[in-house]
């Protein structure tokens, strides 16, 4: 096996070496850093301006110039739903239709005022809506369901 000399006269390490060394090793300490820096590119690369350029043309010379303006972002129209009627409804049931009715940012609350967290929603009863049955909003608005334990 022959072995290449660097000029001070040291053995040159073999490729399989130089390719290892030059490999990135991605383990459970430094995954979050590269993933963050993949999704730090992508969305710097997504967010650069949209230009449009025009040509002007100057009348003392016979050269043309071009200007660069930067269009101005078009604000997409909201996307509206219609709210159900989720009272009387089992929990889960409430949740499941209004989802499907296309509103998904819900809160809920413990309608008789003791603060309890609604964990198993199935035992559960709907008793208000904050957005009346019928309205048309926003996809995006916030609806908050109170309830109370089944038999309560």
């Amino acid at each position: 096996m022959s072995r290449s000399l660097r000029l001070d006269g040291t053995a040159e390490p073999p490729a399989s070496v130089l390719e290892h060394t030059m490999k990135l090793h991605l383990n459970r300490h430094n995954w979050p850093v590269a993933m963050g820096a993949v999704f730090a590119l992508s969305v710097v690369g997504a967010c650069g301006p949209t230009s449009v350029r025009t040509p002007v043309e100057t009348p003392t010379s016979s050269t043309t110039t071009i200007a660069t303006t930067t269009a101005p972002p078009v604000a997409a129209a909201p996307k509206t739903c219609t709210v159900p009627n989720v009272v009387g409804m089992v929990h889960q049931y409430a949740q499941d239709a209004m989802q499907a009715a296309g509103l998904h940012v819900l809160q809920e609350k413990d309608a008789t005022g003791r603060g309890r967290m609604l964990v198993l929603d199935r035992n559960w009863e709907t008793t208000a809506q904050s957005v009346a049955a019928g309205q048309v909003v926003e996809c995006t608005t916030v609806i908050t369901l109170s309830a109370k334990k089944i038999g309560e």
